[in-house]
C-alpha cells in the first residue's frame, strides 16, 4: 500500500482520500489544544501561508489520547485554532493515532518512520523521563504534535517529535518543495 490508499474522516463524517494530495508535500500532525506544544500551531500556520501555493498541505488530526489534552468537540477545536492561531489549513475529525482504534493512516506512517528519540535539551529529557516505560523500539506516537513529512512521490521521508525545533521541520518541508 501507499499513503494514497488511505482516507481521513472529516468532522462532518465524510472521508477524504489522500490520493487527492498526489504531487503535494504533506505535513501530517496529531494535535491538541491543551498541550504545552499547542503553540506549534503558530509556526505550522506560517509554513502553510508561505508554502501552500508551492505545494504544501498540512493535515491536522486532533487527538485526545495523550492526557486528554484535546477534550473539545471537533467544532470547539476548530474554533480555538482559528481564533487563537488564525489557522487556515483543514482539520480532520478528532481521532486516535495509537491502539486498536487508531486511524489506519497512522499505522502506516509509524511503519515507515519509527520513534528515534526525543533529541537533546531539557524538554527532550523531561519527555524521555515521563515516557520511559514505553520501549524505544516501539514505533507508537509518544505525544501530541508528532509530525510526519511526505514528499511529492508519497514517501514518508521524516518524522519529527514535538521536541524537535520547528525550524528543522520547516527546513525539511522547504527542501521538498
Amino acid at each position: 500500500m501507499s499513503i494514497y490508499d488511505y482516507t481521513l474522516p472529516k468532522p462532518d463524517g465524510s472521508e477524504v482520500s489522500l490520493s487527492e494530495f498526489k504531487g503535494k508535500v504533506l505535513l501530517i500532525v496529531n494535535t491538541a489544544t491543551g498541550c504545552g506544544f499547542t503553540p506549534h500551531y503558530e509556526p505550522l500556520e506560517k509554513m502553510y501561508e508561505e508554502y501552500h501555493d508551492k505545494g504544501l498541505e498540512i493535515i491536522d488530526v486532533p487527538c485526545n489520547q495523550f492526557r486528554e489534552q484535546a477534550p473539545g468537540t471537533d467544532e470547539e477545536i476548530h474554533q480555538f485554532c482559528t481564533l487563537k492561531y488564525n489557522t487556515q489549513f483543514p482539520q480532520y475529525k478528532k481521532s486516535d493515532v495509537n491502539g486498536e482504534n487508531a486511524l489506519p493512516l497512522f499505522g502506516y506512517l509509524k511503519s515507515q518512520r519509527g520513534f528515534e528519540g526525543f533529541g537533546k535539551g531539557p524538554v527532550a529529557l523531561m519527555m524521555s523521563q515521563m515516557l520511559k516505560k514505553i520501549p524505544k523500539d516501539n514505533p507508537d506516537i509518544r505525544w501530541n504534535f508528532t509530525k510526519f513529512v511526505v514528499d511529492r512521490e508519497g514517501n514518508v521521508v521524516a518524522r519529527f517529535e514535538p521536541t524537535n525545533d520547528m525550524k528543522t521541520v520547516e527546513e525539511c518541508v522547504a527542501s521538498l518543495l
